[in-house]
């Protein structure tokens, strides 16, 4: 959870600051109600920007994990130029406010292709976001090519990418979050086979997505 706090302290530190300033001075002034309603946004903050660990229910090399936490809105072949130079498979997922907003690895592999796209905060959950703000992130495996989209929402306003390019990356390894609501899209080759469905709940660094062909 600090280290969530930590990535996002450049958005959240006035937030953090007066909440705390307001409690502390609530408690001084014997204000109980306004103590306890700012404790209560406080600790929302914390739980926003929580980070836990996870571990792979079932670790192989086959198995392409989840990116982040949310509910899958669509599965569909688009056109991907930037890396893929071609067709791939697009898992979209939408982070709600609810769910921890801590990208992760889907697979190992190496950074190959990194690119920051500024651009306007539709909502996330929409299936046309090609404007709003991104970040692409593609990674080369030993298997193919896979890329991770994260894309900024209403409510988001920075983005945050940890790797570079060069960079070794393990399957779950943090890559970096969105704040407050967002969504990302998992490219992967269309010869993968995708295991989840619409409507399904994923948890990044965790479920899994898609199976590599043998």
């Amino acid at each position: 959870m600090l280290s969530g706090i930590l990535a996002a302290w450049r958005e959240v530190q006035a937030i953090v600051l007066g909440l705390t300033s307001v409690s502390l001075l609530a408690l001084l002034t014997k204000k109980q109600k306004l103590a306890l309603l700012s404790a209560i946004l406080l600790g929302w903050v914390f739980y926003f920007f929580r980070d836990p660990e996870r571990v792979p229910a079932s670790p192989s090399d086959e198995w392409i994990l989840a990116p982040a936490d949310g509910k899958v809105t669509d599965i569909e072949i688009v056109d991907e130029p930037l890396f893929f130079k071609g067709q791939a498979q697009r898992v979209s997922v939408f982070l709600s406010l609810f769910d921890v907003h801590v990208q992760r690895a889907p697979y190992q592999g190496r950074v190959e292709f990194l690119q920051y796209q500024p651009g306007s905060f539709a909502p996330a959950f929409l299936k046309d976001t090609h404007s709003n703000e991104n970040n692409f992130i593609g990674l080369s495996t030993p298997n193919g090519p896979i890329g991770v989209k994260q894309i900024a929402g209403i409510l988001a306003r920075r983005i945050v990418c940890r790797p570079d390019i060069g960079d070794e990356l393990a399957a779950g390894q943090r890559l970096g979050l969105v704040k407050f609501g967002s969504r990302v899209d998992l490219l992967l080759p269309l010869e993968v086979e995708i295991l989840v469905q619409v409507g399904q709940q994923t948890y990044g660094g965790q479920t899994v997505v898609g199976k590599w062909p043998r």
